[in-house]
């Protein structure tokens, strides 16, 4: 597959950075354009099908407003920090039925010396966490198999926000070996990228290698709530 991306998707972003006003992006806005949004576009365009290997429930949607790419303007509006521009470019691959339901799914993110992927669930709302927890809890021998072997641990690690204390409603010891898990309020396995490799011709297909080795935990996050996988 050809390349998607040049370094100057990084070089574009250091600079977002440091010149993070709307006069500095109107200036070089065709830059963006031409290092950042298309190709990233051009990107879930041609990851339509690598991605449909892992599982025929997943969107690559490559229409500019509501697809896959995240806008790069901020939400500003409850925060102090109130620069306009994001100095991350995020891909999400939303599950079929993420606009009805709360569903995994698969995340790129690339900024300069942050880049990497995602897989799973983002702050669920508190129900569905509970559904994950319970589900978790009643199948603890796969969920171990999912996330705590080879080659997932070679790649991946589990992260995101805990509970201060073991959760309510569910009956498990809390020296359980899971209750770190089972504390979770993401459930979202993350592996690091480097610039290298996004700016390389095979990308995609480290993609979708990478993305392959949490198949049986999103399989079982899939069917913690209630979707197909």
């Amino acid at each position: 597959m050809a390349r998607h991306f040049s370094p100057d998707v990084f070089a574009f972003l250091r600079e977002l950075a440091a010149n993070n006003d709307r006069t500095w992006f109107e200036e070089n806005k065709q830059r963006y354009e031409a290092s950042v949004r298309q190709p990233a576009l051009d990107f879930i365009t041609d990851f339509v099908e690598p991605l449909s290997t892992l599982s025929p429930h997943f969107v690559a949607d490559s229409r500019t407003v509501g697809g896959s790419l995240f806008r790069l303007h901020r939400d500003t509006r409850f925060s102090k920090d109130k620069t306009p521009y994001k100095v991350n470019t995020g891909m999400h691959f939303r599950h079929e039925r993420a606009r009805d339901a709360h569903a995994p799914g698969y995340y790129v993110h690339l900024e300069p010396r942050n880049c990497f992927i995602g897989a799973g669930l983002w702050t669920p709302e508190p129900r569905v966490a509970q559904q994950i927890r319970l589900h978790i809890a009643a199948h603890p021998d796969e969920w171990t198999r999912a996330t705590r072997r080879a080659p997932f641990i070679d790649h991946f690690s589990l992260g995101g926000d805990q509970l201060k204390r073991p959760p309510r409603g569910i009956d498990v010891d809390p020296a359980e070996p899971l209750m770190d898990d089972l504390r979770r309020t993401s459930f979202i396995a993350t592996s690091p990228l480097t610039q290298r490799t996004v700016v390389s011709s095979d990308f995609a297909e480290v993609l979708r290698s990478r993305f392959d080795l949490t198949g049986p935990m999103m399989a079982l996050l899939c069917d913690a709530v209630g979707v197909p996988f």
